[in-house]
């Protein structure tokens, strides 16, 4: 019978990453404010960049089709469904 190594067991990779994350933080200390702020900010970025390009790009072909917002609301929706995805993805990072 294969038996899991280990290094496959989800809570030994879960504990390593905890001990590696504390090890870390004991290391290097908490961030100050303004990174904290810094990092607040980019999160904000992330978020609302594809979505104003995706609004922006609906706009333009709206115009260019005359068709009122059969573009405009479906690519606002994927510019915030990519923006989220992003987010997320940099907040569980590391």
């Amino acid at each position: 019978m294969n038996r899991p190594q280990p290094d496959d067991d989800p809570l030994v990779v879960q504990t390593r990453l905890r001990h590696e994350r504390r090890a870390h933080w004991l290391r290097d200390g908490d961030m100050s404010v303004g990174r904290q702020l810094a990092q607040i900010g980019v999160l904000g970025w992330i978020f609302v960049v594809p979505t104003l390009v995706g609004l922006s790009a609906g706009r333009w072909l709206d115009r260019q089709f005359e068709t009122g917002v059969f573009w405009s609301a479906p690519l606002m929706l994927l510019g915030v469904c990519l923006g989220g995805w992003t987010a997320w993805k940099w907040m569980n990072t590391k």
